[in-house]
């Protein structure tokens, strides 16, 4: 057995030689068994995954442990031959999110001994013929039917050519229309890069360079304390190496699509870093946003910077690259060609999410960091833009070649062979750098792909919560076309519906529906939290609503492991968030958590 201990002593890894059993669940517990002071909480859900990487046999199990406990559990159990080896994780939800990186480096480079990774390296890249387009289209086809997501839009482009753009399926699963080339999707956090191409057109002009002080070009901009503030460059704005940690609960129950702007200063301001500087991969929003604003203050100084941002990414990016779907404006999006978000019922159906389309319409304060809709016909054009180093189709160099690939060089390691630059991702573990940045919101989820040696690219947009299982396997797709590669794939699609639709059922399985009445009768009608404002009680015959700023849900109930009682919500799109109920001050309280904060809605008078 090998452990290993994160720096905050709270989190440990042990790799376990188990050796033969009778199966993953043995395995499993038999690695548990070995590890000293580790007890194996109640399995939850054990979910297999396809073979890959010399091991011929793949599970994941997650197990029970009380929300209070922030406790994250996990077991990984892997067979080559007829003998196991167990990847087991018990520690701290904080810090299992802040290392989140180097946990991912041990499980992706764990393999059997003497088996030699699969790579690309010094290959040619095949043409993307019509039959191969065809194939990928296929693809996703099938991945959108076995994953119940409604619509994709889809492009191809190489060397700078696109060779196929178009839809399949339906916009809307109420309306039935069909998705083609022009409808748009929510891209979400694919806006960062256009953030970061903004700050590259102005380091071209002299107006700042990438190890600029922020608080040179915006003295405005704060961050946690003075040291903090002074040490912040243009590039750590973007670059998810700071030690921010995911900040995002504000915006989810506190934010409307009225909340100005300049709200991702005021919350910047009060936030303070969890490590150090280029320490540790950790993705935070409002850095992402912060940064689209910096660079619209610059373009167009004294303008509120919400619409300077969106005048200077539709004239100095859309505009000269032809993309003339794009936009920042919901209302907009709505009134034309556009995709509606979808996600899983507690029947695991997909449905048109509500609560979704009222949530994702919110994040227009922090746009920069994930607020554009586009279409497949515009961001094939983007990614073509990237793959022809900054220069359009008419030979106009709109950033430069120095600017714009400082963009995508390697930062802070994301796993193994994986790194973060500023608004974009470096993949090389197929032996062949493929640049790449995904998006999600409720409902929507995306990836642009290229492969800079081969000069191929690829845009997914989707419409489905599922929709997120489709991006990785289509690089992977994409890579095994192009170099005819393993098939794995399909594998991958197939396993994430099965787990999807095990989780489903777990969920289902664990909650009571409807919520327990006694559980509900001891609720008040108000509470109030600081930080995400407040949070009401209706009660409709045997059903509990929690409402909060921009969206509400019906709320079910479950008996955690340690006795205390949570109520989950269910709504499509937002399920699982856990709200404990406990009592303080003599006062009754709500308790929900991320990873790193802890937000109790109290009890509120009147």
């Amino acid at each position: 057995m090998t452990e290993i201990q994160a720096p905050e002593a709270d989190t440990r890894v042990a790799i376990v030689e188990v050796g033969a059993a009778a199966d993953a669940a043995a395995a499993a517990k038999a690695a548990w068994g070995q590890w000293p002071g580790h007890a194996m909480p109640p399995v939850r859900l054990e979910t297999a995954r396809p073979a890959k990487d010399g091991w011929d046999a793949r599970a994941v199990f997650g197990y029970d442990t009380p929300p209070n406990a922030r406790r994250a559990v996990q077991a990984v159990a892997l067979r080559h031959g007829s003998s196991w080896t167990v990847l087991l994780f018990d520690g701290a939800e904080a810090t299992g999110e802040k290392r989140g990186a180097a946990l991912g480096l041990v499980s992706q480079s764990l393999r059997p001994a003497g088996y030699t990774r699969e790579s690309f390296a010094g290959r040619t890249a095949l043409p993307l013929t019509p039959e191969r387009v065809e194939a990928l289209k296929a693809f996703v086809r099938d991945g959108m039917a076995a994953l119940d997501v409604p619509g994709v839009g889809l492009a191809f482009i190489e060397n700078g050519k696109v060779v196929w753009e178009g839809g399949l399926g339906v916009r809307s699963l109420a309306t039935r229309q069909p998705v083609d080339e022009h409808t748009n999707f929510m891209i979400a956090s694919n806006t960062k890069s256009m953030a970061t191409m903004l700050l590259a057109e102005l380091a071209d002009a002299g107006k700042l360079t990438w190890d600029t002080p922020v608080t040179k070009v915006y003295p405005a901009f704060r961050l946690g304390d003075d040291a903090t503030t002074a040490a912040t460059q243009i590039r750590h704005l973007v670059c998810a190496c700071t030690g921010l940690p995911r900040k995002d609960m504000e915006w989810l129950f506190a934010t409307t699509a009225q909340t100005p702007a300049s709200d991702t200063f005021r919350q910047l301001a009060a936030t303070q870093p969890t490590s150090r500087f280029g320490e540790a991969f950790q993705y935070n929003n409002l850095m992402a946003s912060a940064a689209g604003y910096v660079a619209a203050n610059l373009f167009y100084p004294g303008m509120e910077v919400g619409a300077g941002f969106d005048k200077a990414v539709g004239e100095h990016i859309w505009a000269p690259v032809g993309m003339t779907d794009s936009t920042m404006a919901f209302d907009r999006a709505l009134a034309g060609n556009h995709a509606s978000p979808h996600a899983v019922d507690l029947d695991g159906k997909a449905v048109v999410s509500v609560a979704g389309a009222d949530v994702n319409r919110t994040i227009a304060p922090f746009r920069p960091a994930g607020g554009a809709w586009s279409s497949a016909h515009d961001m094939i054009r983007y990614v073509g833009l990237e793959l022809a180093g900054g220069k359009l189709p008419d030979g106009k160099q709109l950033v430069s070649q120095k600017n714009l690939f400082e963009r995508r060089a390697r930062g802070v390691p994301t796993g193994q062979d994986r790194w973060y630059g500023m608004g974009l991702e470096e993949d090389m573990a197929w032996g062949v750098p493929i640049i790449h940045h995904g998006g999600d919101l409720l409902g929507f989820h995306s990836d642009m792909m290229w492969l800079p040696q081969a000069g191929v690219g690829a845009v997914i947009l989707t419409n489905g919560d599922d929709g997120y299982a489709l991006r990785r396997p289509l690089m992977r797709r994409l890579v095994e076309i192009l170099y005819d590669g393993k098939p794995e794939a399909v594998a991958d699609v197939a396993a994430a519906a099965t787990r999807t639709r095990a989780e489903v059922a777990e969920f289902r399985g664990r909650v009571t529906q409807p919520a327990d009445p006694a559980a509900t009768a001891a609720l008040a009608v108000r509470y109030s939290n600081p930080e995400l404002g407040p949070l009401t009680v209706t009660r409709r015959g045997d059903k509990v609503d929690f409402a909060f700023t921009a969206w509400h849900s019906e709320m079910l109930t479950h008996v955690n492991t340690d006795r205390t009682i949570s109520f989950l919500t269910v709504t499509p799109g937002l399920t699982g968030l856990d709200f404990v109920v406990g009592g303080s001050g003599g006062k009754r309280t709500l308790t929900m958590r991320d990873a790193q904060h802890e937000y109790v809605f109290t009890e509120a008078g009147g």
